[in-house]
């Protein structure tokens, strides 16, 4: 009877506690938090795009006329910003996959290290995005 009605008080304190719904536009996620959920991201981007990517090859190098016909169509405002976002996604991915490894390996084993780490990744993946998007724009 004892242990029920402990069980119970901490069930009624526990849910106290909770909170009812979870706001999460009120949730302020530091940069490393932000790093992380774009590098996943930009993993399901790439993943997702990946076919896409493979018929663009196949077709840029099946013929000169398929090439042709791709290179008008790669013209389009539209599709040169979605090739800009995969290649944001690649150099992301690439550059965050760089930090975790350098993480994983203990080369940045305090938090203010790899909190730097994280604004480095946004800075060069950012930085890499628009030097080669200008060059290919």
């Amino acid at each position: 009877m004892r242990h029920s009605i402990l069980l119970a008080a901490e069930e009624m304190a526990m849910n106290k506690i909770r909170p009812k719904h979870l706001a999460l536009h009120k949730i302020k996620l530091p940069l490393p938090g932000i790093v992380s959920i774009l590098h996943r991201a930009s993993g399901a981007l790439l993943f997702v795009a990946l076919p896409l990517l493979l018929f663009v090859l196949d077709q840029s190098l099946r013929s000169i006329e398929t090439y042709t016909n791709l290179a008008e169509m790669l013209a389009h405002p539209i599709l040169k910003l979605a090739l800009l976002g995969t290649m944001w996604a690649f150099l992301h991915h690439f550059c965050a996959g760089l930090r975790y490894l350098a993480i994983d390996l203990h080369l940045l084993s305090n938090i203010s290290a790899a909190r730097s780490s994280s604004k480095w990744v946004m800075a060069v993946s950012l930085s890499l995005t628009i030097m080669f998007g200008v060059r290919l724009w």
